[in-house]
């Protein structure tokens, strides 16, 4: 199986102290979103789990404890924009600090598996289009040689965001200007080395030089594992997206980074009574597990095919 860690938190900014617990029991337990009660307990040793893939804006805090996950294949999803805290509330300067991260990470493990993401990409008085195109410019400058691949992506308006999408005047592009800015991020990443890919998008920008991506990537899996991995596309995704199936570790309203266009969190309140009941040492991410809780075992099974990639 594959680890998502996390498409519903940044499980490396605030909560890796848990998750390197979880890598030494083996094993933790996640509950159903949509019927809390029900909890299921997956197992974590190396000889399950075929890649891990970590969603961040800081990994910061693991980088001092990565030779524990030596037993384990992973890359990272570094996501790295050009907003303020007007947009990601609590996310530490990027010039400052994020960056020196973003080459610190790709020093210890290598610049394939540290993915650049510029997402989601999101068109105000203030974000225009060429402030993204100057900030693009300089973070891609700033990451030269230390990324081989960036992915970006267009805000999506989900129902838990609108009100706050409402507030920022957020505006879209038409087609044909949606093309010229993308034809302009490709050439920018492009003259940094850094190949740029699409993910999720209904328009497609493969003609300005911007390939169709997956986060949870089978290409990249398979180079990072060295073994043929045999998935399907995750069909708990939308249809746009090209991400192979994969294990989900994180909760919803659990992320502190306060990103104002995210949908993972409907609850700032929640999120903090959340943070609150947080214990490291729990097999759980939030809160502990009671006698109202089911938990089942879930079934998993190795994606890798026996015979390595040539």
């Amino acid at each position: 199986m594959i680890l998502s860690v996390s498409r519903r938190t940044d499980i490396p900014s605030y909560y890796s102290e848990w998750f390197f617990n979880r890598i030494k029991e083996g094993y933790f337990y996640v509950r159903n979103p949509m019927n809390p009660r029900q909890v299921s307990k997956i197992r974590i040793t190396p000889e399950l789990v075929d890649c891990i893939v970590f969603w961040t804006k800081n990994p910061q805090p693991m980088l001092s404890r990565l030779r524990e996950l030596e037993p384990y294949p992973y890359y990272f999803q570094f996501t790295l924009t050009g907003y303020g805290r007007d947009i990601e509330r609590n996310v530490p300067h990027k010039k400052k600090c994020m960056i020196p991260v973003f080459q610190e990470l790709s020093r210890k493990i290598g610049k394939e598996r540290v993915v650049w993401r510029y997402d989601p990409i999101l068109f105000t008085d203030r974000y225009s289009p060429e402030y993204h195109l100057q900030a693009f410019q300089q973070i891609a400058e700033a990451l030269e040689g230390y990324t081989v691949k960036c992915v970006i992506s267009f805000v999506d308006i989900y129902a838990k965001i609108q009100r706050n999408m409402r507030a920022l005047n957020v505006r879209f592009l038409p087609e044909r200007e949606l093309l010229a800015f993308g034809e302009r991020i490709a050439a920018t990443a492009g003259r940094c080395g850094i190949a740029v890919g699409a993910c999720a998008e209904t328009v497609d920008l493969s003609a300005c030089g911007i390939a169709r991506s997956s986060c949870i990537d089978k290409e990249l899996t398979e180079r990072i594992t060295g073994y043929r991995i045999r998935a399907d596309k995750d069909k708990n995704q939308r249809k746009e997206c090209g991400c192979v199936e994969s294990v989900e570790v994180g909760a919803y309203n659990t992320c502190r980074n306060g990103c104002i266009y995210c949908y993972a969190n409907y609850s700032q309140e929640r999120v903090l009574q959340n943070a609150r009941i947080h214990d490291v040492n729990s097999p759980i991410l939030c809160g502990r597990i009671t006698e109202e809780d089911r938990i089942t075992e879930r079934k998993v099974k190795l994606l890798r095919e026996p015979q390595a990639c040539l």
